[in-house]
């Protein structure tokens, strides 16, 4: 009887750790990039998931990126690549709730959901961005406290972030956070300096060959 309970009580616990802490491994025609899913976001969490494991991704092409700002993906339609087309529109119409923590911000190799100008902020159902950011200083932080954020202060903490690895403050609490990077960012800095167009669409197709989810096993 007891080892059927410990056995019970192991396989909620493996059920458990298999739903908390994903990591999804992004692998590009660059290199590979590793993401840590949050569990404070728990619909995009599970959102991008559910399209990791339907392959949606796969075979899609970062469409923007922007040096010192961040690299962004999710239009399908990027599948089968017109030159010199403008891309951006496509992808799944459904939007995701926002899900806003304050512990979550936009420093250097976040993972985070893209919207359009909806009231409710809340996100696309397929496009995301990964931030490379910039170094600030007191005075860029000022500055966009002022007149990006509306006189909202960044926390202490988080300033001392962005002065150190740097990142995109002035996106804080607009959009939202759902992960980061934990192996690859070297990758992220080599697309987002990428020659581009006049659309910031990569002259050179960076492509998302495959994603996949990474699990991590209690005794591996």
């Amino acid at each position: 009887m007891r080892l059927t309970v410990l056995l019970f009580c192991f396989f909620l616990f493996m059920a458990d750790a298999g739903a908390r802490n994903r990591k999804v491994k992004i692998i590009t025609s660059k290199g590979t990039i590793v993401v840590q899913l949050s569990d404070k976001t728990p619909k995009h969490r599970n959102n991008f998931i559910k399209l990791v494991k339907q392959g949606y991704y796969n075979g899609i092409l970062f469409h923007r990126v922007i040096k010192e700002f961040m690299i962004q993906a999710g239009d399908d339609s990027t599948k089968n690549p017109v030159p010199g087309k403008r891309y951006g529109s496509g992808g799944l119409k459904n939007k995701i709730p926002a899900e806003f923590d304050t512990s979550l911000f936009h420093k250097r190799g976040v993972l985070a959901a893209a919207r359009d100008n909806n009231p409710e902020k809340a996100s696309s159902g397929s496009h995301f961005y990964i931030v490379q950011g910039k170094v600030h200083t007191d005075s860029s932080l000022n500055d966009i406290e002022e007149k990006r954020l509306g006189g909202r202060k960044l926390p202490l903490q988080h300033r001392a972030v962005y002065k150190q690895i740097g990142g995109s403050p002035h996106l804080d609490q607009n959009y939202t956070v759902f992960g980061e990077v934990v192996k690859g960012i070297e990758v992220v800095d080599t697309i987002a300096q990428a020659e581009r167009d006049q659309y910031d669409r990569p002259k050179e197709d960076i492509r998302i060959i495959k994603m996949k989810l990474k699990k991590k096993f209690l005794f591996f």
